[in-house]
């Protein structure tokens, strides 16, 4: 049974000071044209803003951070070097290069070409050919390669993408979410800090044809870095951004947009009211008392909570009292409790939108209590258990 619990935050001014309630959900903070939503602050994970961020979409373009955090992660296990090379077979030159009228590097069929350069392909190119050609070399098939990035987005926390191919091209089954794009993003960016600089860089040129990089939001001078676009007949245009301004990140996805236009300037506006309308606030320091848990049979009727790390909160600069926050376990708890036992968790919304859930451990041993001790509990929990 689900227990919830007032917490205070903390004194804002020398005279007020905010208390997070569980009182019932707010509207949204900002308004969107996008059909689905997503956006965090790169430090701490926390949920800026959500829109529909679990509805099933299609890829696109979208799908190649996927097919790039494989490239990424081969190269820093040691798997694969920046100058190992892969032919440019007739397929991938067909399907993703200059015949196929997609997004290309225009890779010259059976030729070679550095990993680097192909990834440089995709990431500011997007490019259809580069995928496949990695695709091919590393797991001898497109096909063969996709089941790997399905299994890759397992292991680190993608529990809904569904991989057909490199490309994103349309295919049947294959599927993602806002919120998948954006952990995947950050991923990137904690994960391969050197090879994540590929997203921003403006221009690329293979095969003597220069390209810009398809990402809007690097041509406005606003500390964008990257990262990907896409657009497919079901869920209309679509991006993953991040913008870095005074030592903050924030991360978005955005999807079912009208126009490319559109795109450009809904998700340059969400990315911005991220960075202007939060700051960071310790509210628990590191083993800080953040509540208490009822104990059933104990030493004691109650066992204090707290968090192992610090408790960061993005704070609204504007509309603090959206802010809510509860501190939920199943409960009562039966005694013995131990030191460290995990409890439950302290769960922080911004207006509507779960921003964080912190996991909670037991500060201190509750024993198993006397009879008495016991025989009250009993009788308490018969007389308002039910009123639960």
């Amino acid at each position: 049974m689900s227990f919830f619990l007032r917490v205070p935050l903390i004194a804002l001014t020398a005279l007020a000071c905010l208390w997070l309630s569980a009182a019932g959900a707010f509207a949204q903070l900002f308004e969107t044209k996008a059909a689905q939503a997503f956006m965090i602050d790169g430090e701490t994970g926390s949920v800026l803003y959500a829109k529909d961020a679990d509805a099933a979409i299609q890829p696109a373009s979208l799908a190649k951070l996927m097919t790039l955090e494989m490239a990424f992660d081969a190269v820093k296990s040691g798997r694969l070097m920046l100058d190992d090379t892969f032919v440019v077979s007739e397929n991938a030159w067909r399907t993703g290069g200059a015949p196929s009228r997609t997004s290309t590097m225009f890779a010259a069929v059976r030729s070679s070409i550095r990993l680097e350069d192909l990834m440089r392909g995709i990431a500011v190119q997007a490019a259809n050919d580069g995928c496949i050609i990695i695709a091919e070399g590393v797991a001898g098939s497109e096909s063969g390669f996709a089941l790997q990035m399905t299994e890759r987005a397992r292991k680190i926390g993608l529990h809904k993408s569904i991989f057909v191919n490199a490309t994103g091209l349309p295919a049947d089954g294959q599927m993602t979410t806002v919120r998948e794009l954006v952990l995947l993003a950050r991923h990137l960016q904690q994960t391969y800090p050197d090879l994540y600089r590929l997203f921003s860089e403006t221009d690329f040129t293979w095969n003597k044809i220069n390209q810009r990089n398809r990402n809007p939001l690097l041509a406005m001078d606003i500390g964008a870095e990257g990262l990907a676009v896409g657009a497919s007949e079901q869920n209309g245009f679509a991006i993953v951004g991040a913008l870095s301004q005074n030592g903050r990140r924030v991360i978005a996805a955005l999807a079912g947009l009208s126009s490319d236009r559109e795109r450009a300037e809904e998700s340059r506006k969400l990315l911005e009211w991220g960075l202007r309308s939060f700051e960071k606030t310790e509210i628990f320091a590191a083993n800080e008392t953040v509540g208490t848990a009822q104990v059933y049979g104990g030493s004691k009727g109650g066992v204090a909570l707290t968090a192992t790390l610090p408790v960061d909160l993005l704070l609204p600069v504007a509309n603090r009292d959206k802010l809510t926050a509860r501190i939920v376990y199943q409960g009562p708890l039966r005694a013995p409790v131990e030191q460290g036992q995990a409890v439950g968790s302290l769960r922080i919304w911004i207006g509507d939108t779960l921003s964080q859930e912190v996991p909670l451990q037991a500060a201190e041993t509750v024993e198993v209590g006397k009879l008495h001790n016991r025989a009250f509990d009993a009788l308490k929990e018969l007389a308002i258990g039910w009123l639960r």
